[in-house]
């Protein structure tokens, strides 16, 4: 799970990382490097979009923290031989919330909701290596104050089948506001990330490490210590606590080309919920997914805190295939 706000609020438009793709989501949240030919995964990087996707819808939903309710969808289909385009609209709504005067009194109720519409294309730079862009139109509506920006992220992949090994690096979220609620620019958040994934030769399995946040290398958080009134937080920003809170890890079990089962753990997300009700799952992640004739299905489980437990659903079909 990624948390909707930054940890230090220096960012905002933090929705723009939290994947469509429940198998992402359940391998720890963030992953360039899975090579697949899922729709829903390829707005991790458009690197990873190919002409292997075909006429490939994908839809989802996720049950967020609280009334957060988010889904979307991306269709993509090939360009050529060596080349791809998709195009998706992903909603992301926070349910009703309350209304009040400056001087406190309650008037009524007021929605907040996201918008994401992105548009993505790739190509094959050599038989292994392979780049793409995506645009994307962000809308936000708070009550009566609405937003509108512009965001462009960067891949590319390197991709050696025979060795089960795959390279990402991606650049993402680079952009600003066009529109702005008030006087007040709001930043994006900007970052640079690099993946690899290896599938094991004797065993199904396939291990992947994420690093990203790699602006800046400083993240420091606060332990409250027993959760007691009189324990006092505690600012953590250790070598170790920093190099950790970069990594998200995963681990999938690949027993055929129809089945999956994964698991991941984001250090970052367990700090970040690091309080006396942090539940013993907090930072794991597990997602699993079938692939029955035409359609292919995937779900996602997180538990950041003992009172949030997320879902993600994934649906997939090949239209070529009707």
């Amino acid at each position: 799970m990624i948390p909707l706000c930054a940890a230090d609020g220096s960012t905002a438009y933090n929705f723009l990382n939290i994947t469509s793709s429940s198998r992402i989501y359940g391998l720890g949240g963030v992953n360039i490097s899975i090579v697949d030919d899922d729709i829903n995964s390829i707005d991790q990087n458009p690197g990873l979009l190919g002409p292997e996707v075909g006429k490939q819808l994908g839809l989802n939903y996720m049950h967020y923290v609280g009334d957060a309710n988010f889904a979307g969808v991306r269709y993509g289909m090939a360009a050529g031989e060596h080349g791809a385009w998709a195009a998706g609209i992903q909603y992301f709504g926070y349910g009703d919330m309350k209304a009040a005067d400056v001087t406190g009194n309650i008037t009524g109720t007021f929605s907040a909701k996201d918008m994401a519409f992105s548009a993505t294309y790739s190509h094959d730079i050599t038989g292994s290596l392979r780049g793409g862009i995506t645009v994307k139109g962000i809308y936000s509506a708070y009550e009566s104050y609405s937003a509108f920006a512009l965001a462009t992220d960067l891949g590319i992949n390197y991709y050696d089948p025979d060795r089960g090994v795959s390279l990402s690096a991606v650049v993402a979220n680079l952009g600003g506001q066009i529109k702005r609620f008030n006087e007040r620019y709001d930043r994006m958040p900007v970052d640079v990330r690099l993946g690899l994934s290896k599938q094991l030769a004797d065993v199904p399995l396939r291990l992947s490490v994420t690093a990203w946040n790699l602006t800046k290398w400083h993240l420091p958080y606060y332990d409250a210590g027993d959760g007691s009134a009189t324990s006092e937080m505690e600012e953590k920003d250790s070598f170790g606590s920093n190099l950790f809170r970069h990594l998200v890890f995963g681990v999938e079990w690949l027993p055929s080309d129809r089945l999956y089962i994964g698991v991941g753990y984001n250090y970052k997300t367990r700090t970040d919920m690091g309080t006396y009700s942090r539940s013993f799952f907090s930072g794991f992640s597990a997602c699993a997914g079938i692939n029955v004739s035409r359609f292919s299905v995937g779900i996602a489980l997180d538990q950041p805190h003992t009172g949030a437990t997320t879902f993600m659903l994934n649906l997939s079909t090949r239209l070529w295939e009707f």
